[in-house]
C-alpha cells in the first residue's frame, strides 16, 4: 500500500520549526530527495564578497553548453540581486569538513559582512567572471547568467540557471573516484523526512556519496 500526499497541506504534519512550512512546501518534507550542497560566490553591491549555501539543484547539458540549474533561491537574498545585478556567479564545492564554516555565513550574513571572512575562506578571483571563488573548493563553476525564472510565480523563490563557462578542478581530484566520492567529495543535503503515519518532523541530515558499484 502507498500513502498518498496531494498539494493540500496534511494538517496532522508538524513543522519542525515555525517557519518551515512558511518556507518549504510539504511536498519536499514527503519526498525527501538528496541533492548536492555548495556554496555560491558573488559580490555585493558594496564590494564585499557573499557567500550562500546551496542545495535544490541539478547539473546537465548537452554538447553545445553545460548548466547549473538552481532551484529554490529566494529572491528577497544577497545572491539573487548579485546575481541580478551582475549576471555571473560561482559555484564551489566543498568536502563535508567545512560545513560548520558555510553554516556560519548563514549566520552572519550583513550588508557589511565579509563572509569569506567570516566562513575562513580563501579568496580567489574568478578567470572569466566577475565573481569570488573559494581556493579551498575541491570543484569551481563559473557560470554566466542564462534565464531566471519564478516558477510558482509567487515571487517567493526563483530557478536560476547559469551556463558554466570555466571549471577549475584540484589535482588530487582529477582522477579516480576516491577523493570526490566519500568524506572528501561532494556533500549532500538530505530533507527532514516527514514521518508519514505520525505526521511527526524529521530532521535533515549531511551525507556523502558512497560508490555501490560501477555501470
Amino acid at each position: 500500500m502507498k500513502i498518498e500526499i496531494g498539494t493540500a497541506f496534511p494538517q496532522y504534519f508538524k513543522s519542525a520549526y515555525p517557519e518551515e512550512f512558511v518556507l518549504f512546501s510539504h511536498l519536499e518534507t514527503t519526498s525527501a530527495i538528496p541533492s548536492v550542497l555548495f556554496a555560491i560566490t558573488t559580490w555585493k553591491a558594496n564590494g564585499e564578497p557573499n557567500v550562500c549555501f546551496h542545495a535544490w539543484s541539478c547539473f546537465h547539458g548537452d554538447r553545445t553548453a553545460f548548466f547549473a540549474v538552481m532551484g529554490g533561491l529566494y529572491q528577497k537574498t544577497h545572491t539573487y540581486a548579485n546575481i541580478m545585478r551582475d549576471k555571473c556567479f560561482c559555484i564551489n564545492f566543498l568536502p563535508i569538513r567545512y560545513y560548520d564554516q558555510l553554516i556560519a555565513t548563514i549566520n552572519q550574513n550583513e550588508d557589511e559582512a565579509d563572509e569569506f571572512q567570516v566562513g575562513n575562506f580563501t579568496l580567489e578571483h574568478a578567470e572569466t567572471i566577475h565573481a569570488p571563488i573559494i581556493k579551498e573548493a575541491f570543484l569551481n563553476m563559473e557560470c554566466t547568467l542564462k534565464e531566471v525564472m519564478d516558477l510558482s510565480g509567487a515571487q517567493i523563490t526563483a530557478m536560476v540557471v547559469g551556463q558554466v563557462q570555466h571549471i577549475f578542478v584540484e589535482e588530487a581530484y582529477a582522477r579516480g573516484y576516491d577523493k570526490r566520492y566519500g568524506q572528501d567529495g561532494f556533500m549532500m543535503l538530505v530533507p527532514a523526512m516527514q514521518d508519514l503515519i505520525s505526521g511527526e518532523a524529521g530532521q535533515s541530515a549531511i551525507a556523502t556519496v558512497k560508490i555501490e558499484r560501477f555501470d
